[in-house]
């Protein structure tokens, strides 16, 4: 898209939300067209050229189609957003480029760079190991669990190992033993003291690998940020994360 790109962000009073509305005024191909808060009407929207969503997955659920509808591209920072809740917006999307009309989404469970890739290790390294689990650790502010990222990295891990069957993963049926997203156990911590951290454990005969990603700051999030509005604007159909964008091996 040549020119400025107006961006429209619902839960801008948010933590996610202030972080989006400062990059976009202080980037110079980008303008804020309007900042809407949980009880702003979603009609103040309207005209902008791009959508970021970093809401709740409840809110996130109304949004998102009204977005949609109205022909705007929506990047979707909202957790809660599991494959089978894409695929009623993928054909929502559907139904509109058959239609020959706008229809954009992209979901980013995280926008930090080394959290991409470190679930992308996962994903690479899945098929080698019968023993995976998943610990993901988030400030006690976090309202939903399992995390978007830990949902997301399940899902790729049950992917890669499609022709292999499920992981190892025995007494699941017990709490303590964590939630099962696609057969693979997740287990979630929220405390005070941290912002994010990942551990992806693979258990092999006589060893372990763990892949873990630490998030310190905000900072973490801008990059990711800011390509996902860019790409998006001049978009077409749904697609989830960033690896497409950082061209790794699997990418939807």
């Amino acid at each position: 898209m040549e020119g400025v790109i107006r961006v429209a962000v619902t839960g801008a009073s948010g933590r996610m939300g202030r972080l989006v509305v400062r990059l976009v005024e202080e980037a110079d191909d980008l303008e804020l067209h309007a900042a809407l808060g949980s009880a702003d009407p979603l009609e103040r929207m309207l005209g902008a050229d791009v959508l970021v969503d970093v809401t709740v997955a409840h809110s996130s659920a109304e949004i998102v189609p009204f977005a949609v509808d109205a022909g705007i591209p929506v990047v979707v920072g909202t957790s809660g957003w599991s494959r089978s809740r894409i695929a009623g917006i993928r054909q929502q999307v559907e139904r509109r480029l058959a239609a020959d009309e706008r229809a954009a989404v992209r979901f980013v469970p995280n926008f930090s760079l080394g959290s991409v890739l470190g679930t992308a290790f996962a994903r690479l390294a899945a098929p080698y190991f019968p023993s995976i689990e998943i610990l993901e650790a988030h400030h006690a502010g976090k309202v939903d669990s399992p995390s978007g990222t830990a949902v997301r990295t399940a899902e790729l891990i049950g992917e890669a190992r499609s022709e292999l069957g499920p992981v190892a993963a025995p007494h699941a049926d017990q709490r303590a033993r964590g939630q099962l997203v696609a057969g693979v156990p997740v287990h979630s911590m929220r405390l005070s003291g941290l912002l994010a951290k990942q551990d992806v454990v693979l258990g092999g005969d006589g060893e372990t690998l763990t892949i873990t990603h630490t998030t310190f700051s905000d900072a973490s999030y801008e990059a990711g940020i800011l390509l996902a509005v860019r790409s998006t604007v001049d978009a077409a159909g749904v697609a989830v994360g960033l690896d497409d964008l950082l061209g790794l091996p699997g990418s939807e």
